[in-house]
Formats: structure tokens, C-alpha cells, sequence
């Protein structure tokens, strides 16, 4: 048997993980005659043994889907919350997450960065202060379609919860605390539940476009340990909804912990909470809160972007902070901030150096209204903030060129595009503490900039989100 005909696209196989990658793919090694075979299969442990399909089959290697757990691993503990698809190793002592993420990264960063000395560059890995009940924000949704997690069986019915993984169609029911959110909320999901089906309120059906209950986003602030509530519905039984008691349900769960409530109508056929048809509605309370990092208050709205776990992003903040300042900023005048968001980052420079001016930089328009706000909620003045694509910015700004002492940049998940990468090199800015939460797409940026005379100098992992294959890594580069 050769490898190209190991296995076949769609098969579906038993296998023993033995090692994992990064981002959580777990690693199934198999001896052929021809030499090792690998099987890569996301979300599973070493020490599993796992039913999977495959998805795509290469001479050397496959993909999988994971299918079913089969034999739990040796390393795993037992745990009394939920288990939900968006958590798949908090069975996973945090000793062993924290081993994988740094031994990944460390080990992504020597091949793909071409930083053969990765190890030993590596300063600090910094875990979240919290490893329980972390999380500033989560999105359940309703379906009529409900996935048993037991048996993986789909039948007819009412679902508040999350999607079975790797599909879209059926949801799994949340009974209780997944330990991943806010224990007493999460606690009185099956009462939410029995709202709604008593009084004969029918769930969104992701084919059929029909429906009631869509979605259900929740904003918590740990500053003030209170909830911002939106439940996001069709049009369809409006008639028949009593928002009045659904309302009394919350704060009978919640009490004084809820801050606001809002209804929504959305009745687009696509399957997401904001709406672009209906509109929404102040029920209770207020439609922000108020949330704190490193001193610094931001009010945050259901839709502004906001570090989800904010006591490590305190962490997280702090470091990139103390690889800005670890030596004198110099002459340059201008502090860049770019892909700056709701501007945490600029306005945390800017309590931290009065005499530099800071620019923000931000695509999303709704960012850069956010930010404008909280900056003089802060009483900032020595920052500005520009709604622009980055690259576009340095395109239409050339007389930035030589004056940036150090540059900060937190780039989206797909990294920083190589045109716009090229127009940052060009700055010519002394410094940059280039924070990423995808340490793949930083590492490959990082050849680029040492090809331009950008140096390493040292780089800190943050476990910003326990429990998932996630890591955020903030690097310092200098020009040699």
C-alpha cells in the first residue's frame, strides 16, 4: 500500500493522537512502508483516541474532522461545567495548555519566522489571571434544530445554546455554567428556555428562514460585575410576545446585575445578530457599560470591539507597554498606533508619554468614534485618532516619513497585508512592539521585516483565552 492511498476523502477512521501543533491541531503519527504518515486533527488531545473523517488527503499527510472523543486521553481531568465546542481543552490541565501554546509558537517562530534562536528570545509567557468564567462577552443562539452532544443525534425542537461544531445548522442545548462566561447567567439558560416554549415561541430554522428566537448576546463588565442583555428576534410572533415579562424573567435571574436590555428585530435571511432589516430597542436600562484596563475607563457597546478577556489583556497591555518605554523614546516626535481599534492603545501611550504626540489608526469607522469618546471620557489630549485603511493612511501622510520613533501595530487575525507591511517598513521608525493574536501570521511578517534590517529582539506569549488553541504574542523590533 503506498501513502497516496492510506486513506481516502471522507473515510472514516480510528486513530491515536499523539503530539499537537500549533492552533490545536492534534497529530496522529502512523508508520507505512514508506515512512511516517501524519493526520492532523483539530480540537483533540494527545493521549486521544478519536473517531474522525477525513477531509483532505495528501501523499505525506490528511486532515481530519473530529467525529467522536473514543478513549479519553491520560492527561485529562474531569470537569463539572458544560462542555461546549468553543472550549475543547478545558479538560486539559492549564499546565499542559500553557506547555503546548509555548512549545508551538516557539516551534512556529524557528520554521516559519526563520528565528533559529526562538527559545531563547522568548521573555515571558504571561497566563491570564483568571483561567474560569474570563470572558467580556458571548453570542448564544436559538435554533429549531437541536444536536444531542451525547450521541450526536439532530432532532425537531427548541436549542439556546451553541452550534455543534464544525456546522451551522443545529445548536446544543446549554443546561449549565460552561465556565467560560458568566456562571449565574449561564445557570438559568433552561429557564430562558421555558419561556419561550411555554408560550409556544418557535426557534430560528437556519434552512427553512422561518422563526422566533434568533440569538442571545450578553456584554459583561467585571468593573462594575453587571450584564448588558440583547435578544435578537424575527418579526413573526411579535404579536404574541410578552417583552414585559420576558424583561421581569431577566432581572428576576439577574437583579441588580443588569444593566440594560434590548430587543431587536432582525429579519435578514442571514444567519447573524446585527441586523441591516429592523431595528432595536431600549427595553431597560442603558445600551453601554463601562469597563476598565490599566486605569483607563471605556464605555463599550454590544457591537464595540473590546479585548474579551480584560484582566489579560491588562497583562497583555502592560508588556507591550514596557517594550515601548524600555528605553528613551528619542527625538522623533510621533508615537503610531496602527490598527489601533477603540484606541486602548493609544490612549494608554498617551497617559504614559505626555510630551510625544500618539496617532491611532483604524479602518472601522465605529472604532474611531469609540475611541474618540473614551479619550476624553480620559481627559486625553496629546493623541488623534484617523478612520483609515492603514495603508492608505502612509500612502496619503508621507510626512510621517522619518519622524516615528516607535511604532505600534495589533493587525487582525489575517495579519498585515504585504503592501501595507512594505509602506510600514518605509517609516523607517526606530522601534516596533508588534502585538498579534495570530503568532502564525506574525512569525511569517517576521521574515520580511528582518529582511529589511528589523531585528528581534525578545517577544511574550499571553494566554489570553484558556481553555482554546489561541495565543497572542507581542514581539520588539529594532532597526539595525
Amino acid at each position: 500500500m503506498t501513502n497516496k492511498r492510506l486513506f481516502h476523502r471522507f473515510q472514516i477512521v480510528e486513530l491515536q493522537i499523539d503530539d499537537l501543533a500549533f492552533e490545536g491541531k492534534g497529530i496522529a503519527k502512523i508508520e507505512t512502508e514508506q515512512g511516517q504518515y501524519i493526520v492532523f486533527v483539530p480540537n483533540t488531545i494527545p493521549g486521544q483516541k478519536v473517531k474522525v473523517k477525513m477531509v483532505k488527503v495528501k501523499r505525506s499527510f490528511a486532515e481530519a474532522k473530529l467525529l467522536e472523543v473514543l478513549e479519553r486521553s491520560e492527561k485529562e481531568i474531569s470537569r463539572e461545567f458544560n462542555p461546549i465546542p468553543g472550549a475543547p481543552y478545558i479538560t486539559l490541565p492549564i499546565e499542559d495548555q500553557h506547555f503546548y501554546k509555548r512549545k508551538t509558537s516557539i516551534e512556529l517562530f524557528k520554521r516559519i519566522g526563520k528565528i533559529s534562536n526562538s527559545e531563547d528570545l522568548l521573555d515571558e509567557f504571561l497566563p491570564s489571571p483568571n483561567n474560569f468564567n474570563y470572558r467580556n462577552k458571548m453570542e448564544y443562539s436559538f435554533s429549531a434544530v437541536e444536536s444531542n452532544p451525547k450521541n450526536g443525534e439532530e432532532s425537531d425542537g427548541f436549542a439556546l445554546g451553541f452550534k455543534k461544531r464544525g456546522q451551522w445548522l443545529s445548536v446544543e442545548s446549554l443546561e449549565k455554567d460552561t465556565g467560560m462566561f458568566d456562571a449565574q447567567l449561564e445557570n438559568a439558560m433552561p429557564r430562558i428556555s421555558d419561556f419561550f416554549t411555554s408560550r409556544n415561541h418557535q426557534a430560528w430554522h437556519p434552512k427553512q428562514h422561518d422563526g422566533f428566537c434568533r440569538f442571545l448576546t450578553v456584554r459583561k463588565s467585571f468593573k462594575s460585575n453587571s450584564l448588558l442583555i440583547n435578544l435578537v428576534t424575527t418579526s413573526s410572533e411579535l404579536e404574541k410576545f410578552d417583552l414585559e415579562a420576558f424583561k421581569d424573567l431577566l432581572l428576576d435571574i439577574l437583579g441588580e446585575r443588569l444593566s440594560g436590555f434590548l430587543h431587536t428585530i432582525n429579519d435578514d435571511r442571514g444567519d447573524r445578530p446585527n441586523t441591516s432589516d429592523g431595528n432595536r430597542k431600549l427595553v431597560y436600562g442603558q445600551d453601554t457599560l463601562i469597563e476598565e484596563i490599566n486605569g483607563l475607563d471605556f464605555k463599550i457597546s454590544l457591537e464595540s470591539f473590546f479585548q474579551t478577556n480584560p484582566a489579560s489583556a491588562e497583562r497583555l497591555y502592560a508588556k507591550a507597554l514596557d517594550y515601548v518605554f524600555e528605553k528613551e523614546l528619542g527625538e522623533r516626535p510621533i508615537v503610531l498606533d496602527l490598527f489601533s481599534g477603540t484606541g486602548t492603545i493609544t490612549q494608554l501611550l498617551a497617559q504614559r508619554s505626555k510630551d510625544k504626540k500618539i496617532i491611532g489608526v483604524e479602518i472601522v469607522e465605529e472604532a474611531v468614534k469609540d475611541a474618540l469618546k473614551n479619550a476624553k471620557m480620559n481627559k486625553l489630549e496629546n493623541l488623534e485618532f484617523y478612520a483609515n485603511d492603514v495603508g492608505k493612511f502612509l500612502l496619503e501622510n508621507p510626512e510621517y516619513h522619518g519622524k516615528i520613533g516607535t511604532l505600534v501595530m495589533d493587525p487582525p487575525r489575517a495579519g498585515i497585508a504585504p503592501k501595507t507591511l512594505r509602506k510600514i517598513i518605509r517609516l523607517e521608525a526606530e522601534r516596533m512592539v508588534y502585538i498579534s493574536c495570530n503568532p502564525a501570521t506574525q512569525a511569517r511578517d517576521m521574515e520580511i521585516l528582518a529582511e529589511a534590517g528589523y531585528q528581534l529582539k525578545k517577544y511574550s506569549l499571553v494566554d489570553q483565552f484558556p481553555h482554546t488553541s489561541h495565543v497572542e504574542s507581542i514581539a520588539l523590533f529594532e532597526r539595525e
